[in-house]
C-alpha cells in the first residue's frame, strides 16, 4: 500500500510538474494581451494607413525592444482610390543553427470602425501570439532560424504581405515555410488551413509557383493533438468550393503559397455553424448572444431573413474588449494558451517537420 501511495504521489506530481510547464506561456501571452486591450482603446481603431495603425507598430516595436529584440522596420506604399497609402512591416528576425527561415507572421491593422471593432481578435489575437512567441523562444537553441513578421495594411487588400513578397532584396531568400496567424482566439473551436489546392489567383508576383502542399498544416496539427488531445486544432469539414482544411487567399499567407512557399493558417472560428454564406466560418461562435435568435438544432438562424448578427465577431462590434472580456476571457486565454504553446514547440522541433 505505502508503495502504491508513493507511485501515486509521484505521478500526481510529474503530471502537475507537466501540467505547469505545459502552461508556462499563459501568464505572460495573457498579460501581454490585456496590456494591448488597454492601449488598443487609447489608441483607437488600426485602419490601415492611418496614425493609429503607426501607433500601434510603435507599440509593437517597444515591445520587441523591450524583450531584447532588434526590429526591422520596412515602410511601402501602395495605391487606393484615394490616393497613395503607407504603412510599415516590422520583421524580427531570430537566428537558429540553420540558415533556413521559418516565417510566423500576423497583420496588425483592423477594420469595421463604423461597426464599433477595435480589432481585438482580428487580428489583435495574432500580433499578441508573436510578441508571445519571441518571449518563449529567447534563449532557447533554435534548429531553423524565425523570422516574425507584423504585417502592415492587410485589411486593404493584403497590402503588407504582397509588398513584403515583392521586395527586390530578396526576402525569400532560405525561407522554407511560413505560418499566419489570423484571429486566432475567440470563435468557437481552433483550426489550422492549408491553401487551396486550385491555385490562388497570383497575378501580383512575377514568376508564380503556387505551393498547396497540406505537410505544414498537418505538421502543426501532429504536435496541437500531442499536447492537447481532442481538444487539438481541428481540419473545417469539406463545403461548397473548399475541400476538408483548405482554406482561400484573404489572409496573408496567400502571397508566400504563391511563391512556392509551404504555409498554413491558424484560425478560431466555428465551421458547424450553418451562416448567412452556409458552413464557411464567416460565424464564429453559437452564443445566442451573439445572435438576433439562434436555434440549436439547426446549428444556426431561427429565422434566416429577420437574422442580423449571424454569430460574427470579425469587423463587428463585438470585436471589442467591452463585449469580449466580461462572458469570454477564460476562452480567450485558454486558446491563446495553445495557439502560443503548439508553436513554441513546433518551432523547436521544427527540423522533424519541415522536410
Amino acid at each position: 500500500m505505502k508503495k502504491t501511495a508513493l507511485f501515486l504521489a509521484l505521478g500526481l506530481l510529474a503530471s502537475s510538474h507537466q501540467a505547469f510547464a505545459h502552461n508556462e506561456p499563459t501568464s505572460y501571452a495573457w498579460d501581454q494581451f490585456e496590456t494591448f486591450l488597454d492601449v488598443s482603446k487609447k489608441i483607437g481603431a488600426r485602419l490601415a494607413g492611418t496614425q493609429q495603425e503607426r501607433e500601434m507598430a510603435d507599440w509593437l516595436t517597444q515591445q520587441w525592444t523591450k524583450q531584447g529584440y532588434q526590429v526591422q522596420t520596412l515602410p511601402f506604399e501602395y495605391k487606393t482610390k484615394k490616393g497613395v497609402a503607407k504603412s510599415t512591416n516590422l520583421v524580427v528576425d531570430i537566428p537558429g543553427e540553420s540558415k533556413q527561415i521559418l516565417v510566423v507572421g500576423a497583420h496588425y491593422d483592423s477594420t469595421g470602425a463604423k461597426n464599433g471593432s477595435l480589432g481585438s481578435l482580428d487580428n489583435g489575437s495574432g500580433m499578441v501570439a508573436l510578441l508571445a512567441l519571441a518571449n518563449d523562444l529567447k534563449g532557447k537553441k533554435l534548429p531553423f532560424s524565425v523570422r516574425l513578421i507584423a504585417f502592415g495594411a492587410e485589411e486593404n487588400g493584403l497590402r503588407g504581405s504582397k509588398a513584403y513578397v515583392n521586395r527586390a532584396d530578396k526576402p525569400l531568400e532560405n525561407v522554407v515555410a511560413m505560418i499566419n496567424l489570423d484571429t486566432i482566439i475567440g470563435g468557437d473551436k481552433l483550426y489550422v488551413h492549408s491553401p487551396l489546392t486550385k491555385p490562388y489567383k497570383c497575378d501580383y508576383v512575377k514568376d508564380a509557383n503556387f505551393e498547396s502542399s497540406p505537410q505544414l498544416r498537418d505538421s502543426l496539427r501532429a504536435v496541437s493533438t500531442r499536447l492537447y488531445g481532442d481538444k487539438a486544432h481541428l481540419l473545417h469539414d469539406a463545403f461548397k468550393g473548399y475541400p476538408q482544411g483548405e482554406t482561400g487567399s484573404w489572409s496573408d499567407h496567400a502571397p508566400f503559397a504563391c511563391n512556392g512557399i509551404k504555409t498554413a493558417y491558424l484560425e478560431a472560428t466555428n465551421f458547424a455553424i450553418k451562416g448567412k454564406g452556409g458552413n464557411d466560418g464567416y460565424s464564429q461562435i453559437a452564443d445566442k448572444e451573439y445572435w438576433t435568435c439562434f436555434d440549436d438544432k439547426a446549428i444556426g438562424a431561427c429565422d434566416r431573413k429577420k437574422e442580423k448578427q449571424w454569430g460574427e465577431i470579425w469587423h463587428t462590434k463585438f470585436d471589442h474588449p467591452d463585449y469580449l472580456l466580461p462572458k469570454l476571457a477564460p476562452r480567450l486565454k485558454s486558446q491563446l494558451n495553445q495557439n502560443v504553446n503548439v508553436l513554441s514547440n513546433f518551432v523547436l522541433e521544427a527540423d522533424k517537420w519541415i522536410k
